[in-house]
């Protein structure tokens, strides 16, 4: 429960009864790399905290292709899942652990709960402005700037050396391999 509240500040902020009662409400589970956490048309189970590894969430198309959307990194949260929760909503994207990832889920009716407190309101709808700011900004460099302007800006802040596949940087920017070995 420590390591949760220093990755979730908020949670110190709940009321007593509720953070006493978070650890018998959660759900810990580890997944390995690649494993689909969630996906479209699929229901929303409960709130995911990631307490290690990591979550890549995407828009698929029906052609395999997937559209690189943000990440959920321990000490944040998934917007989508959210809005599937406070909608009543089935998932529109699909989550995938990027590496072996450690969550706890809070079921729906936990999230419920806290969703009366203050302070818990407050860190989801701070999530969804936080979230919505990213989203634009992908949909401003996909609609304004060339896939070879984008390309190079993905591929100035890896560093110096290089770790990565032609396919590895397609799938983040949206394209297709050929292209990207083309540039």
């Amino acid at each position: 429960m420590t390591e949760m509240i220093g990755l979730y500040p908020v949670l110190a902020n709940l009321p007593d009864a509720l953070r006493a009662s978070l650890p018998q409400s959660i759900q810990q589970l580890t997944v390995p790399a690649g494993t689909i956490l969630f996906d479209e048309h699929q229901p929303c189970q409960g709130f995911p905290f990631v307490l290690a590894g990591g979550i890549r969430v995407v828009k698929a198309a029906a052609n395999g292709r997937e559209l690189p959307l943000y990440r959920v990194l321990p000490g944040e949260s998934c917007i989508i899942t959210s809005s599937c929760l406070l909608g009543r909503s089935d998932y529109n994207a699909r989550g995938i652990a990027e590496s072996e990832t450690t969550l706890a889920l809070l079921p729906r009716d936990y999230f419920d709960t806290l969703l009366a407190t203050p302070a818990f309101r407050d860190f989801v709808f701070h999530l969804f402005a936080e979230r919505i700011a990213d989203l634009m900004q992908l949909v401003e460099e996909v609609a304004f700037h060339k896939l070879d302007q984008r390309l190079a800006n993905l591929l100035l802040g890896k560093g110096r050396h290089l770790q990565t596949t032609h396919q590895q940087l397609a799938d983040e920017l949206g394209s297709v391999r050929e292209i990207i070995s083309r540039l």
